[in-house]
């Protein structure tokens, strides 16, 4: 029977939602529980706490610390005052922290009688009384007093806010009335230490951040500003200097009081950190020097933080100055150049530094967690406060109020973004309040998960609900931060109900120009353009916009993004597939955004053919295709067609296409996934290079049947093209031109005469095909590396070359065919060339001393002369100091040296060849790396340059944007461009040295 009993017991107990019933049937078996332990209504009380076990254990050690009477007095409260009881219980399942303290101050519970009327709550006054009695009836220090007295009044916010007596609005403020009270209170303890300072200044402090925004946490840095003066003195002179040093030792004593730890524990840490000059700044600055330093040296984050500034403690005169003297500075923050690209980059800035392994339960500074809500909410004050002062709340939920009616924050998205503030807050409220302890991660201790979810009132199954809630609330902030800026701006120029609230136009232009558009009227007409009216284009691109014009913003030329999805969606906005892939596809719409406002090539590319969207949506979309399956596809289409116009502009057309697929892929990453750039920079060479070769290889059949057609025959000759230079090394960036050399062989029987009329024929014609003005980006075909250069004939026969080369070759000439490579024609012809050529380019036992030193003279002559006038050495991709030139003619000469003895190095690329030579030894590793970092980085640049302008260009561009757009494409963040030029300097010049000792002293 008795094993029975218990067995029931214990089933009551888990009922009532304990986790030890064994242990809290001992504990309710306690002598000092035995008037209550058959109370029913005690058991349900329990029950409905965070933690049963918890508070169990809180009430027997609060009671086992009372004298006899008071334990009757407690025990009797107890069982017949049910809000006494709920806010008791409550508190101590909740809160070990504060368990502790009753259990240390067992008369403390006599606090939780006061405000039981649900709508009496505490203000700054209330809580001075509270600590100024409790201080006075106490006989420990004045700080240890003041601890204990501050716990006390705690004590009472946290039983109010557990039982649902306050809202989390009400908790916040009354935390922050508290720490107002506690803050005067340790001034005064202060003053009173120091009397001769006290009269020798003014002192005002300034409550920041939370703590003036009258929203503060159980436990938080309370972030203050302070402000001193000279006293008033009936007229005589006061020495400043020593009223700042008596000020700076109040201020310090004031601070200690707060933030040491004694038996009675700490308050909380005082921050100064955010006054002028942060760490390195005086503590405490006059009114003059704050004022002089904010017009002058002042960050755009520092005007945002004076947003929540609030007088709380000392000389109330001089904190209203302070206020008065810096608050028109704050409305005027929005005007500053680079403002939101400040604030934004601020943002990233708190993402970036939190450790990996806490991101995900990071509730305050995580994607999607409190500050997105904030620096949401305080950019659109800053933006729209400056002309409308009805936006001017310290407060974050009563300034997203704010924001809602004034039009600036739709009201779902207001009502949204304000119910998951208020539970995330909660969450951090509840994970504090249990051990008072400053932390903002979600646990990830089952139990302590349970607690919080039925703190929450999380009953049915606490872990799971609470983790369903949390995740939902964090994805609808992540969504509401990016939209919040750019869905009043379509209700601004769309077709709404004349009853609802929305931007003006004044106010709409002001938010884009802060959102760093250039010419807000003319993105306002756009904007109406595209989503003016009641079809279903015009609602799918409200729908599409607000994410859009965030992306847009995010880039280095947000007006020319929007300006290109105008033009992308007048062209294909009737087309069924194109709204659904970008409504349906995120990546999709993503990756649009991104090219759109990349620059001038790819939109190019795409505006000449829009319906290349489509490749945005396909899994394998922005995967470049192989060469043999271009060259198929380009001589299918050259065979197709009616006249040679006719197929090279099919084969035109596929170019076009590639290049834009290359280029979209190079722009949003998919050629670096590892972030590898050596990679992303050989992966865009190869694609570009194949690309190049179908094109020249579908010019080429064109060109022969022409040149067939004219004859009325099959021609006298194979011909061959050979790739040389970048093309040859498959090294091709986006604005290479396609250097090549021309090779023929007379059929058998035919005359040698005949045999090269019809070859100059065929590539006379391919040349002119390539060359027909069109829309397409043009491909230029230089022969101008052949024997003789511009004066030699443009085709010879093999015979020819193996004449010339005999007997004329000259070391340039020799040099330049490392990378000749056959790309197009007569296979068979092609090998033969490369083996007609690999004794010259490889040359047995190397090179004699002559041939090195005729090397080193070009090149010193080439830096010398055709380094463009006025150019910086320092900073030109090709011919400058390390950069490309300096580079290959290195490896190169490497190659002609070693390429007989040692087979890596007869290739024509020069990355494998600079790794070929490392492994072989002739290169230190070191120096291998520093070359090859060097080569790629000059190479990125060059084609950021392209993607960038639409026309090539060996170095950085002048015009802001522009270079804006370049450090983008190579990683840098905003207002980084200044770091891009001094990398580039860095490794170009550490390149150089190895240069020096490889190619000229070696």
């Amino acid at each position: 029977m008795l094993e029975g009993r218990r067995s029931s017991t214990f089933t009551r107990l888990l009922r009532h939602g304990f986790t030890d019933p064994a242990a809290a049937a001992r504990l309710l078996d306690a002598p000092e529980l035995a008037a209550v332990r058959s109370d029913p209504v005690l058991l349900d009380a329990l029950g409905a706490t965070a933690d049963p076990d918890l508070a169990l254990r809180g009430l027997v050690r609060l009671v086992e610390a009372q004298d006899g009477d008071e334990r009757h007095v407690l025990l009797d409260t107890l069982t017949t005052a049910k809000p006494l009881r709920d806010r008791l219980l409550g508190v101590l399942g909740a809160s070990a922290a504060l368990g502790d303290h009753l259990a240390r101050h067992p008369h403390d519970w006599h606090a939780l009688v006061t405000y039981e009327s649900n709508d009496l709550h505490p203000g700054v006054e209330d809580f001075e009384r509270g600590l100024r009695k409790a201080m006075a009836e106490s006989s420990a220090p004045p700080a240890d007093a003041l601890r204990a007295a501050y716990r006390r009044c705690l004590l009472t916010i946290a039983a109010r806010d557990v039982c649902g007596t306050s809202d989390l609005a009400q908790t916040a403020a009354e935390l922050a009335d508290l720490a107002t009270a506690t803050l005067r209170a340790a001034l005064a303890i202060a003053q009173a230490e120091a009397p001769q300072d006290t009269a020798a200044c003014r002192l005002a402090v300034i409550a920041m951040g939370k703590a003036g925004g009258q929203e503060l946490n159980y436990v938080s840095d309370v972030d203050v500003i302070f402000v001193a003066d000279v006293p008033d003195a009936g007229g005589e002179a006061v020495d400043e200097a020593r009223s700042l040093q008596a000020a700076t030792r109040l201020a310090s004593r004031m601070m200690r009081v707060c933030s040491d730890t004694t038996a009675e524990g700490t308050i909380w840490e005082v921050d100064a950190n955010l006054r002028p000059e942060g760490k390195n700044g005086p503590l405490v600055r006059t009114l003059s020097s704050h004022i002089a330093y904010y017009k002058r040296w002042a960050k755009t984050w520092e005007f945002q933080a004076l947003l929540k500034a609030r007088p709380v403690a000392g000389d109330a005169e001089l904190g209203r100055r302070y206020i008065d003297a810096l608050s028109p500075m704050v409305w005027q923050a929005a005007d500053r150049d680079h403002f939101v690209a400040d604030v934004q980059q601020m943002r990233r800035r708190v993402i970036e530094n939190i450790p990996a392994a806490h991101l995900d339960r990071e509730l305050k500074l995580g994607p999607g967690g409190l500050r997105d809500v904030e620096f949401a909410v305080q950019l659109l004050q800053l933006v729209h406060g400056r002309t409308d002062l009805s936006l001017r709340s310290a407060t974050t939920l009563t300034a997203l109020g704010q924001l809602a009616r004034g039009g600036y924050v739709g009201r779902a998205d207001a009502a949204a973004l304000d119910a998951a503030y208020r539970f995330l807050r909660s969450m951090e409220h509840r994970i504090q309040l249990h051990k008072l302890r400053r932390t903002h991660l979600v646990p990830d201790d089952e139990a302590d998960l349970r607690r919080l979810g039925r703190s929450l009132g999380l009953r049915a199954e606490p872990v799971a609900e609470l983790t369903r809630e949390w995740k939902r609330h964090t994805v609808e902030v992540r969504r509401l931060h990016e939209k919040l800026f750019y869905r009043p701006l379509l209700d601004a120029v769309a077709a709404l109900e004349p009853t609802a609230a929305r931007l003006s136009p004044a106010a709409a232009r002001e938010r884009l120009e802060a959102l760093g558009y250039a010419d807000p009227a003319t993105a306002l007409r756009h904007l109406e353009a595209l989503a003016s009216g009641v079809s279903r284009k015009a609602a799918i691109q409200r729908t599409l916009l607000p994410v859009l014009l965030g992306w847009f913003a995010d880039s280095a030329e947000p007006d020319a993004g929007l300006l290109n999805f105008r033009k992308v969606s007048d062209a294909l906005g009737r087309t069924p597939w194109y709204l659904r892939l970008l409504r349906d596809e995120g990546a999709a719409a993503e990756n649009l955004a991104r090219i759109l406002s990349s620059g001038r090539l790819a939109p190019d590319l795409l505006l000449r053919a829009p319906e290349a969207v489509a490749l945005l949506g396909d899994p394998e979309g922005l995967r470049p295709r192989s060469r043999l399956a271009l060259e198929q596809e380009v001589l299918a289409a050259v065979n197709r067609a009616d006249s040679p116009e006719a197929a090279v502009t099919a084969v035109r057309g596929v170019r076009r296409r590639e290049l834009f697929r290359i280029a979209a892929a190079d722009l949003t990453g998919a050629f670096q996934p590892e972030h590898d750039a050596g990679a992303a920079v050989d992966a865009v060479g190869t694609a570009l290079s194949d690309v190049t070769t179908a094109t020249i290889a579908g010019a080429l059949q064109a060109a022969m049947n022409a040149v067939r057609a004219e004859l009325r025959g099959d021609l006298p000759t194979r011909i061959a093209v050979i790739g040389m230079g970048r093309f040859g090394g498959r090294e091709l960036g986006y604005g290479s031109d396609a250097d090549v050399l021309f090779v023929h062989e007379p059929v058998e029987g035919a005359g040698e005469t005949e045999a090269a009329r019809a070859a100059l024929q065929v590539a006379n014609e391919l040349r002119r095909l390539l060359q027909i003005p069109t829309a397409d980006p043009p491909l230029v075909v230089d022969a101008d590396l052949r024997p003789e250069g511009k004066s030699g004939p443009l085709v010879r026969s093999l015979a020819s070359y193996a004449a010339y080369y005999r007997r004329w070759s000259l070391v340039w000439e020799s040099q330049a065919l490392l990378r000749a490579e056959p790309a197009a024609g007569d296979t068979a012809l092609g090998a033969r060339f490369v083996e007609l050529i690999d004794p010259l380019r490889y040359p047995a036992e190397g090179l004699g001393d002559d041939a090195v030193r005729e090397i080193r003279r070009l090149k010193a002559r080439m830096e010398a002369e055709r380094l463009p006038r006025g150019a910086d050495p320092t900073t030109h991709t090709k011919i400058g100091r390390g950069g490309l030139s300096d580079v290959e003619w290195t490896v190169q000469l490497l190659q002609m040296q070693h390429g007989w003895a040692e087979p890596g190095l007869r290739t024509t690329h020069t990355r494998r060849a600079l790794a070929a030579a490392a492994a072989e030894g002739l290169v230190d590793v070191e120096d291998a790396a520093v070359l090859d970092e060097a080569w790629v980085l000059a190479t990125r640049v060059r084609n950021a340059v392209m993607l960038v302008r639409g026309r090539p260009g060996d170095t950085f561009p002048t015009d802001g944007r522009e270079m804006a757009a370049v450090a983008r494409y190579l990683g840098y963040g905003p207002g980084h461009v200044g770091e891009l030029v001094d990398d580039y300097r860095r490794t170009t010049r550490r390149a150089r040295a190895v240069v020096e000792r490889l190619f000229y002293e070696a």
